[in-house]
């Protein structure tokens, strides 16, 4: 009687994946990792520094990654946090949280990039607040995956983006421009055709509406979501410029000197929230010129 066949020796785990192959996917996830971490650090050259790390991480894992943008966004994330722990001084409730380190390779649905203004409130916050403000409320991360990045539960990092976005509505003088700065910084990428910058600066559920006025002048009534928002926005808006009302920053579309349309700018945590297409006469009147700007 023949002797049964012996199993056939396990084959070795195939390669992850082909190295040139790693470095392409790496290039085309890099200026949405650069974004993220520079926005964390407030430091373009530690953010380039951090996403290399990342590379490096990534080319020594020895296993199959099944959703890479979302391990080199967690991995990216938790590089981010040890850097920022090693250069402040971080209260002792913040070092406590759990040590366990999940899957990088997490689900993660991320939007690309947070509004200009944003680091002159990210300062006051510490690593691990600054963390999950940024990750939630710019890029709309769920608090589970917050959680895995920071190594703690979802209950802690609510609380911990909970408490950074109260700090971050407590008016300082010196956050006094950051409006300004935004609804400018979104009014020239309109006028330059960025629209990769145009959606940065768009809060992920931002609206546009128009008053009566103005859709009778021939804007849309309605524009959901910054995706639709930055196309429409997207090489226009040439002859709109600088203006305030009642205090607010906006812009305005002027024809033959006289202003016609009123972009009226709602800014929330470095963001574009929303935008108002108003042309009442009694809106219209308010409104005031900034910076000198000549009319078209």
């Amino acid at each position: 009687m023949e002797a049964p066949a012996p199993h056939p020796p396990h084959s070795p785990t195939p390669p992850r994946h082909d190295p040139d192959e790693l470095a392409r996917d790496l290039e085309r996830e890099r200026p949405r990792l650069v974004a993220l971490a520079t926005r964390v650090l407030g430091d373009p050259d530690e953010a380039q520094d951090i996403v290399q790390q990342a590379w490096l991480r990534l080319a020594a894992a020895d296993r199959d990654i099944e959703n890479l943008p979302a391990w080199l966004t967690t991995v990216t994330t938790r590089l981010c946090l040890d850097r920022l722990r090693r250069r402040t001084a971080v209260p002792e409730a913040e070092i406590a949280l759990e040590a366990a380190a999940p899957d990088p390779a997490e689900d993660v649905a991320l939007a690309d990039t947070v509004g200009a203004a944003l680091q002159l409130v990210l300062e006051r916050l510490s690593p691990n607040e600054r963390v999950a403000f940024v990750m939630h409320d710019s890029f709309g991360v769920e608090f589970s995956t917050i959680a895995a990045a920071l190594g703690t539960t979802a209950q802690n990092a609510r609380k911990l983006a909970s408490r950074a976005r109260a700090k971050v509505a407590q008016p300082r003088p010196e956050d006094a421009l950051a409006d300004w700065e935004v609804v400018d910084a979104f009014m020239a990428a309109a006028r330059g055709g960025d629209f990769t910058r145009l959606v940065q600066l768009l809060a992920p559920d931002a609206v546009v509406r128009a008053d009566a006025d103005a859709i009778a002048t021939g804007t849309p009534e309605a524009i959901e979501g910054r995706e639709d928002i930055a196309s429409f926005f997207n090489g226009a808006a040439h002859a709109a410029l600088p203006v305030s009302v009642d205090g607010r920053p906006g812009s305005a579309w002027y024809h033959r000197g006289q202003a016609r349309v009123l972009f009226d700018f709602m800014v929330t945590g470095g963001c574009v929230a929303r935008i108002d297409f108003r042309a009442a006469p009694e809106v219209i009147a308010q409104v005031v010129r900034r910076d000198g700007a000549a009319p078209r």
